[in-house]
């Protein structure tokens, strides 16, 4: 009977003992995955800027055809082939940040829409300010001020440059625009009452088909005409004619995914610094004269 008792005694213990260290184990377990809970939220990024800190790495996007900005210099292979002075820029921050920089070339609505998806860190792709992108995303501040007011025009066939001194005179032009850009909002407010607007991808697109006569002229950034048409005899800037800009568009800029403050606060800490240096305005020189001798239209 005793030793019945005493077997009993012993099972019911040894039951005891295993549920307690059952429960012990689970709440061991419990506290480990508490512990790295808190680890990896601590882990986790704040911010767009912390996330390109702690992963190591740049994303810029930029539609690389668009002289002396950024361009191709097809001798050189990999990110080496993006060139420009908004490369240097690019290179300039990612050393600045202490990270690596990714260039991730697009056409220019996919520079755009890349950034309001926030699929990449920065569009860095001469970006003029319009308040449709203003509401997309965060704007930097200008970094790029060209001292003459005449920034934008239209390139023509040499034979037509001087056709077109006003708005009233494109009446029955068939006019060509990067679609996206703040040339093609140029067009749709200032010359109202044109033939035909049509839009590409990019502006040297629109260039060629005026070269091949199936535009009359197509709007743009006078300097980056002017290259193209050293390269390509038979098209010119238009004389006279010019789009008038409003203070508000003044200034290059940086796109950044919108309510991304941290980012945006750095990044124009760092145009600070290159406006006061004026440094990205020799860059400018220099790589317009680069693609001068390039031949890049």
């Amino acid at each position: 009977m005793k030793k019945t008792i005493s077997i009993t005694l012993a099972a019911a213990l040894a039951a005891s003992s295993l549920m307690m260290g059952g429960c012990s184990g689970a709440a061991g377990a419990n506290a480990a995955q508490a512990d790295n809970g808190k680890t990896e939220a601590a882990a986790k990024p704040a911010n767009r800027l912390e996330e390109i800190l702690q992963r190591g790495y740049l994303e810029v996007a930029t539609e690389p055809y668009f002289a002396p900005y950024e361009f191709i210099d097809s001798s050189k292979k990999g990110d080496e082939q993006y060139v420009g002075s908004d490369i240097e820029m690019a290179k300039y921050i990612a050393d600045k940040l202490g990270v690596e920089l990714k260039i991730v070339p697009l056409e220019f609505a996919a520079v755009l829409s890349s950034i309001t998806e926030g699929k990449y860190d920065l569009a860095i792709s001469a970006l003029a300010y319009t308040p449709a992108r203003a509401e997309a995303m965060n704007l930097s501040n200008g970094y790029r001020y060209d001292d003459e007011a005449e920034l934008y025009g239209l390139l023509v066939k040499e034979d037509k440059k001087a056709d077109y001194p006003d708005a009233a005179s494109l009446k029955d032009a068939v006019v060509v625009c990067q679609s996206g850009s703040l040339q093609e909002l140029f067009v749709t407010e200032q010359i109202p009452e044109c033939k035909e607007v049509k839009r590409v991808s990019a502006t040297t697109d629109g260039f060629l088909m005026v070269s091949e006569g199936k535009a009359d002229v197509a709007a743009t950034e006078i300097t980056t005409a002017e290259l193209y048409a050293a390269q390509n005899p038979g098209v010119v800037v238009a004389d006279n004619f010019r789009f008038t800009v409003d203070e508000s568009t003044q200034g290059t800029r940086i796109g950044i995914p919108k309510g991304e403050t941290e980012l945006t606060d750095r990044i124009n800490e760092i145009i600070g610094e290159l406006v006061e240096s004026r440094k990205y305005d020799k860059w400018y020189e220099e790589y317009g004269e680069y693609a001068k001798t390039l031949g890049v239209n």
